[in-house]
């Protein structure tokens, strides 16, 4: 990755970056194959003024696990161990809990071990798969269940740059997953 690169992401990653700023970083990016994604990977958000900004990471987010292009797990969260569950997206609706202001309260942080106890799964909630996305075609992964396509460029070797595009959001929402383990959910972690 370029110094420049790295200096756009790391000035993302504190917040300094409006959407239009952290779009030229992601459009600077080249293509990430499908193939590329498997194994689990470290999630972070990047900081460009959405909305969701820091809700991921109040929550604990992990990651997200890649087996194949037919078994995605876009959300992962630490158990009480601190290993990596799937949890079904669909029961977390992010953007009603946005409306109504439970996003970012300290009571929803504290109920969210038990919600995120019972949204645990072990079925694939997305797929992957090669999409045009802003001009490229790249890795694309596709909710099952909700208005959601995450378009993945590449970084470096380890790591790629995500964009949300949520269906009912104005802008897209702006991620960086580092690869943490090729292994599945069950593996000892790498």
């Amino acid at each position: 990755m370029t110094g420049e690169r790295e200096s756009l992401l790391r000035e993302a990653r504190q917040g300094r970056l409006d959407t239009a700023a952290v779009l030229r970083l992601f459009d600077s990016l080249p293509a990430m194959a499908v193939a590329d994604m498997t194994g689990i990977w470290r999630g972070e958000g990047l900081h460009s003024g959405h909305p969701l900004d820091g809700v991921l990471e109040r929550f604990n987010w992990f990651g997200k696990e890649f087996r194949s292009p037919e078994e995605v797990f876009p959300l992962l969260f630490p158990d009480g161990a601190g290993r990596p569950v799937a949890v079904d997206p669909r029961f977390l609706q992010f953007d009603l809990a946005l409306r109504l202001g439970l996003a970012r309260s300290d009571l929803a942080a504290r109920a969210f071990p038990v919600l995120r106890w019972l949204a645990r799964t072990r079925r694939p909630s997305a797929r992957l798969r090669m999409m045009e996305g802003r001009g490229v075609v790249t890795a694309t992964m596709i909710y099952d269940h909700l208005p959601i396509c995450d378009l993945f460029r590449r970084l470096d070797a380890d790591s790629v740059m995500g964009l949300m595009d949520y269906r009912g959001f104005d802008r897209p929402f702006f991620f960086a997953l580092r690869r943490h383990t090729p292994r599945a959910l069950g593996g000892k972690a790498g």
